[in-house]
């Protein structure tokens, strides 16, 4: 038996980076400060909890409805059609485990075997191996630093070819904490339209947008709603990462083959996990409007902090949990994030992870440990960056 080992080769590229760099330290009883993962460092809010549990007891149990249950996803539509402007109703919802999952579906469902997805960079690792999975090949695009990573679509349209079937979107953004102004998402509905692509807009941070910036879907733009699958989940908002709850939102068209893959993968989601899904959507958000207050008290933390570091500019998130501070004066990114790693124990992810575009910055997620946390690792850093002065690095 011929085991597919090229597939395997191409799609296990991306690892999860310095979070498993640090897993040695971390089994010696290391004390890190874990500012790598992109998980939210707050409890499940209760009343989403005490949901799930009140399902259980009514007997919420059995098998399900294949894209979801229908008063969660009617109450997700409600949601949709509120807060993004995307009216689909419930018939072009599929509930999924996660936004993995959903990312993972819509790339199978739409994706042939030689297809080309354009990804922004920097960009999110691990879409590229479900493209891969699905046999696309990944042409990346580099967006300018010096320009705020903003969308070129010079540089996009030239990389579009008749092989090209998909733009994959991140908004807000994952690693830069960008969140796309309307003009430059009219950009990319353009040449969606023009060139007749699918846009699949992972909108994970949705809710977790800071100041006066606000979250636009590209799927409420004029012509986009019917030729985007956009994605969502309850995993950074409501502090839901272990729950494994998200949904896509797509012209009910493309839902038949999205549902398709979905059952041969996992049939449903937990129906009782969908029950506190419901509820978190249908009931106040002041849970959320909280966690996201303290997100944006850490947020300033650290870039009041990394901004005072010798040879480091750190710009002002827009959103996400993300800061990334361009640390270039101070050497290569990935030689950066491991001797911070060894020399402080502060887990980081170098910018190059994220490809050639993140190269000489670092991403540090500011949500995923407790203020005082955040501050101690400001407090290592600092440290660190005084000793290895920017003048020092051309021998590096």
């Amino acid at each position: 038996m011929r085991w597919p080992a090229k597939r395997i080769s191409e799609t296990s590229a991306k690892s999860f980076g310095m979070y498993e760099e640090a897993l040695p330290l971390a089994k010696r009883g290391v004390d890190l400060i874990h500012l790598e993962v992109g998980r939210p460092s707050f409890d499940t809010p209760a009343h989403i909890k005490e949901a799930a549990k009140e399902a259980l007891d009514r007997g919420i149990v059995h098998y399900g409805e294949f894209a979801g249950t229908l008063s969660f996803r009617e109450a997700l539509a409600a949601k949709l059609s509120a807060r993004n402007g995307i009216d689909v109703g419930a018939g072009g919802i599929l509930v999924t485990n996660g936004l993995t999952h959903a990312a993972y579906v819509s790339c199978m469902a739409a994706l042939d075997p030689g297809d080309e997805v354009i990804l922004l960079e920097p960009y999110y690792p691990q879409h590229i191996n479900k493209i891969e999975l699905a046999g696309g090949r990944v042409v990346t695009v580099a967006l300018n630093a010096a320009d705020g990573f903003s969308i070129d679509r010079e540089a996009i349209e030239s990389a579009i070819t008749p092989q090209t079937r998909m733009i994959a979107l991140v908004n807000p953004v994952n690693p830069t904490g960008r969140v796309y102004r309307r003009e430059e998402l009219m950009i990319l509905a353009d040449l969606a339209i023009e060139h007749d692509l699918i846009v699949m807009s992972d909108e994970v941070y949705e809710m977790i947008v800071f100041d006066d910036n606000r979250h636009v879907s590209i799927a409420s733009l004029p012509g986009m709603q019917e030729r985007t699958i956009t994605q969502f989940a309850f995993t950074k908002a409501y502090a839901m990462d272990g729950w494994r709850l998200g949904y896509l939102a797509a012209p009910e068209f493309m839902l038949p083959a999205l549902t398709k893959i979905s059952v041969n993968d996992v049939a449903h989601v937990n129906v009782f996990v969908q029950e506190a899904g419901r509820v978190a959507t249908s009931s106040s958000q002041d849970c959320v409007y909280d966690m996201v207050a303290e997100d944006c008290r850490r947020r300033d933390l650290v870039c009041e902090r990394m901004n005072a570091m010798p040879g480091i500019t750190c710009a002002i998130p827009e959103g996400t949990i993300y800061a990334f501070p361009d640390v270039s004066a101070h050497g290569d990114s990935r030689r950066i994030a491991r001797d911070l790693l060894d020399a402080t124990g502060v887990v980081t992810e170098a910018g190059a992870f994220y490809g050639t575009a993140g190269e000489g910055h670092l991403r540090i997620c500011f949500g995923a440990e407790p203020y005082e946390r955040v501050a101690e690792a400001m407090d290592r850093l600092e440290r660190f960056f005084v000793e290895r002065k920017p003048h020092a690095v051309g021998g590096l």
